[in-house]
């Protein structure tokens, strides 16, 4: 959708206003500090905080949250209310199923499957003989 990319979207949270933009693949809220690849999916109620990225070919799925400063590869699947945490990485071809945590500077190695309402520690890394591979 034309012009789907400058829509602007701001809110009150705790005394400050917060600026978000709707990304124009999916119409997800993506801070200005954030940088998300245009080929990346971002429902339209996900949300990628600033710092983030996001690699080319990525699907975020509705109400999923990257948090600041995480860094999504290319390729990669993220379920449903998913969080990926701050600092978090997922690296290339994995992923997440739906309703995954993943805790502050975990990370999640390439082509891993983590499934449905798994946790991460913060720190704590997946790896593909722990968890499976990708299909």
């Amino acid at each position: 959708m034309p012009g789907r990319n400058s829509t602007r979207v701001e809110f009150e949270e705790q005394g400050r206003t917060v600026v978000y933009r709707r990304h124009q693949n999916g119409g997800g809220l993506v801070s200005p500090g954030a940088t998300v690849e245009p080929t990346a999916f971002v429902a339209r109620d996900a949300w990628v905080e600033p710092g983030a990225r996001v690699g080319a070919r990525t699907t975020i799925a509705s109400g999923a949250w990257v948090d600041e400063e995480a860094c999504v590869g290319h390729d990669v699947v993220i379920g449903r209310y998913v969080h990926v945490g701050p600092s978090a990485t997922v690296e290339d071809g994995a992923q997440l199923g739906n309703g995954v945590r993943l805790g502050a500077y975990s990370r999640v190695e390439a082509s891993t499957r983590v499934p449905d309402d798994s946790m991460l520690p913060e720190g704590q890394t997946a790896t593909q003989s722990r968890f499976g591979i990708a299909a």
